[in-house]
């Protein structure tokens, strides 16, 4: 059996979930965790899927033909071993007026720690009392053996009143 990721992007319209479903069962596959979302009209999607070996020609064909038809472009990869990491996982929640830098800012206190950002998703939202837009993050992150998550906050902490938000974690 062959493990692959599906990475697919196009013009939203009603049915994108429908056309590349059908194609990964026509093919035997089986469906195990995706991901998918509607930005800036435009569809975007992540899927793991599991087929027999002697299929995968014929997916990577019948996914190919979809971006000839202008619907979707279909990236197929093989999928890999992520690195385990073995420690505390821990869910932080930024919220606050929004301005440039602030997953960067985020995202590099993380990684400075060596953890991994297993999901992000973000939002902005109108602030009508506030008159602006409000930024919203939820992350689940992993962190490596031997960084605790109280250590992980404190920094955050820090980060958060420099850049005038509110960010949380919690185990």
């Amino acid at each position: 059996m062959a493990t692959l990721v599906l990475t697919a992007i196009g013009e939203d319209r009603p049915g994108l979930v429908d056309v590349l479903s059908g194609i990964v069962t026509a093919h035997g596959g089986s469906w195990e965790r995706s991901q998918m979302a509607r930005l800036g009209g435009k569809f975007a999607g992540i899927v793991q899927v599991e087929l027999p070996d002697h299929r995968v020609a014929g997916l990577r064909q019948a996914l190919g033909d979809l971006g000839e038809q202008g619907l979707l472009q279909v990236t197929v990869d093989g999928a890999g071993e992520a690195p385990a990491l073995d420690g505390p996982r821990v869910w932080v929640t930024l919220m606050g007026s929004d301005h440039p830098g602030l997953v960067h800012a985020v995202s590099a206190v993380l990684a400075s720690v060596g953890a991994s950002i297993e999901e992000l998703s973000t939002v902005l939202r109108d602030s009508p009392m506030a008159g602006g837009l409000t930024f919203e993050a939820h992350a689940t992150v992993v962190l490596p053996s031997g960084v605790e998550p109280e250590d992980v906050r404190e920094q955050l902490e820090a980060l958060a009143s420099h850049l005038m938000v509110d960010i949380s974690v919690t185990e």
